[in-house]
């Protein structure tokens, strides 16, 4: 598997959340597409503003994409601890940085630490709901 995309699904603050992943992670949206975009649809009135789909780069290869879920088009959204999104750094500061700034206003489950398992790892979820797990690999 060359990449990994994860896909998050949002009720209708998706424009908030990836603004939010923007100013942590830096770069720009190589997409953002709204459902009133969409061409030849009969998108509800509520659903028309909403994200239908934003691509933002996560370094070289990786994209972190999302989209709004309404419930006026037949989507029933169900938020839980079962996506985790895992980010593995080059650095002990890069680790410390996206966990700093991912965390704001979530819940930190493990603090950012030296494992037994050899990683410098910290878990939580962030403010939207979103599972974060960062590490990096100490050199031996």
């Amino acid at each position: 598997m060359k990449v990994v995309n994860p896909y998050l699904n949002f009720n209708g603050n998706t424009e908030e959340a990836f603004n939010f992943y923007k100013s942590v992670f830096g770069g720009e949206f190589t997409m953002l597409m709204r459902f009133k975009d969409v061409p030849d649809q009969n998108i509800p009135e509520d659903a028309k503003n909403q994200i239908m789909h934003v691509a933002l780069p996560l370094g070289k290869k990786n994209i972190l994409m999302g989209t709004d879920a309404p419930e006026s088009m037949g989507f029933k959204l169900t938020a839980g601890n079962n996506v985790h999104i895992s980010i593995h750094a080059e650095s002990r500061e890069e680790a410390d940085k996206l966990f700093n700034g991912l965390s704001t206003g979530g819940n930190i489950q493990m603090p950012m630490a030296d494992m037994f398992w050899g990683d410098y790892y910290g878990s939580f979820a962030d403010k939207f709901g979103v599972q974060w797990m960062i590490s990096f690999t100490n050199p031996k």
